[in-house]
């Protein structure tokens, strides 16, 4: 056999491993729509849970809105399952460009690209844009598919400290020299939930003739005025150039991408990003969904104001309460209990009293950055958080993590 027991044997090492440390990562079998509420089958048993739902990215709660599902429907109807083709060949239906232009005049772009996810996007940005004269500068907390997106570049790639913008400027001169520069940054962390300073990123920008690029996937739909972005929170509209974000988290929650900017570095994205060259056209039903979650947006600022609310009496509550919170103006409130074997008990306590909410640990965050991280939506009550809180703090007291300092929390023994 060429797949051997000694090399089964090393691969089984690895996970116990993963195990032992408390790392590996479990999955729910969810039986019900997406909601603040779901139903979840444990393990391969018959048991089913009603659980409030804590870590979704359902943030304006579209993920089972009748209005989305509806268009949904009427586009499996009207224009099928999928296309069978990429888009250059046959894939692409009218609606695909409708969505690019209602996306791109959203979002306040000169155009817009679609992609089967977000990850594409970021997979196919900096390959198709930059070449090995040029340089990538980015924050060192970027997401995951922003650092593999740069790996596929042949352009040099250098990092500034989280947000700090001395940090940045010097980089800038350090790569003065570089043709092409790219500011690289999250609107919204994923993992801390705090917001990337992109006035004086934007200002930088300009001032040493890079370009900048923002990945909004946290933010689309809900932040700023009306709800365009961290872009339009922070006051920068028509100063990013290149913006990347998903259609999974606040516009329905089901899939796909896209990369909005400057009309040039869009059109040479759709000639040469191979992503996008290479991966069949969006789904006509996730098209049209998308596009009904545009019109929700717009139309009802009732879900924005909401969610605004929630995500601020979550925040108060859980600081009131004495948990260790990253600080932050965003939906994503990360608990931090530092340890990986802590966090995983806690976890499995919060499902125990009716809770989901998920720990993340290395090397989804770095070593010794072990949290709970919670997320709020606008389909969430008073009663539901209320609920949850209640349930967090009966838990850190028995867990004895209430009030305690980052260095008493790796200290303690679990």
């Amino acid at each position: 056999m060429a797949y051997s027991d000694k090399q089964r044997n090393n691969y089984q090492e690895i996970l116990s491993g993963i195990v032992d440390s408390g790392l590996n990562k479990e999955e729910q079998q969810i039986i019900s729509s997406q909601g603040s509420m779901i139903k979840v089958r444990k393990g391969s048993g018959k048991s089913i849970d009603s659980l409030i739902n804590m870590c979704s990215n359902n943030y304006l709660g579209l993920a089972s809105h009748p209005q989305i599902t509806q268009a949904a429907h009427h586009a499996l109807d009207s224009r099928g399952y999928g296309l069978a083709s990429v888009r250059f060949i046959c894939g692409t239906q009218d609606i695909h460009r409708q969505l690019e232009e209602r996306l791109s005049s959203f979002l306040g772009t000169e155009d817009c690209i679609l992609f089967s996810s977000c990850f594409d996007a970021n997979a196919a940005v900096f390959e198709t844009l930059l070449d090995e004269s040029d340089i990538m500068i980015s924050d060192r907390l970027v997401h995951a598919s922003i650092i593999d997106g740069m790996r596929l570049s042949k352009a040099g790639h250098d990092t500034y400290k989280h947000k700090d913008m001395k940090h940045l400027r010097k980089k800038l001169e350090l790569h003065g020299h570089c043709p092409r520069k790219v500011i690289i940054t999250d609107g919204v962390f994923s993992m801390d939930g705090d917001i990337a300073p992109l006035e004086e990123l934007a200002s930088l920008a300009e001032e040493y003739d890079a370009m900048l690029f923002v990945d909004d996937s946290h933010a689309t739909g809900f932040m700023g005025a009306s709800g365009r972005g961290t872009h339009e929170l922070c006051g920068v509209l028509g100063k990013v150039d290149l913006l990347t974000t998903t259609f999974g988290k606040a516009l329905g929650g089901a899939s796909g991408g896209c990369v909005a900017g400057r009309s040039e570095l869009v059109e040479l994205l759709r000639q040469r990003g191979r992503p996008y060259l290479f991966s069949n056209s969006l789904a006509p039903m996730m098209t049209m969904g998308t596009l009904a979650a545009l019109d929700l947006v717009e139309q009802d600022q009732s879900l924005r104001q909401r969610l605004l609310q929630n995500m601020q009496w979550w925040r108060d509550s859980l600081v009131d309460a004495g948990f260790i919170v990253v600080p932050g103006n965003s939906p994503i409130v990360p608990i931090m209990l530092y340890q990986a074997k802590l966090a995983q008990a806690f976890a499995h306590r919060l499902y125990e009293e009716g809770i989901l909410a998920v720990a993340f640990s290395f090397p989804v965050v770095p070593q010794n950055q072990a949290r709970i991280r919670t997320q709020v939506s606008a389909a969430h009550d008073l009663e539901m958080l209320q609920e949850a809180l209640a349930a967090f703090v009966r838990i850190g007291k028995e867990l004895d993590a209430l009030g305690k300092t980052k260095a008493e929390l790796l200290a303690q023994k679990y």
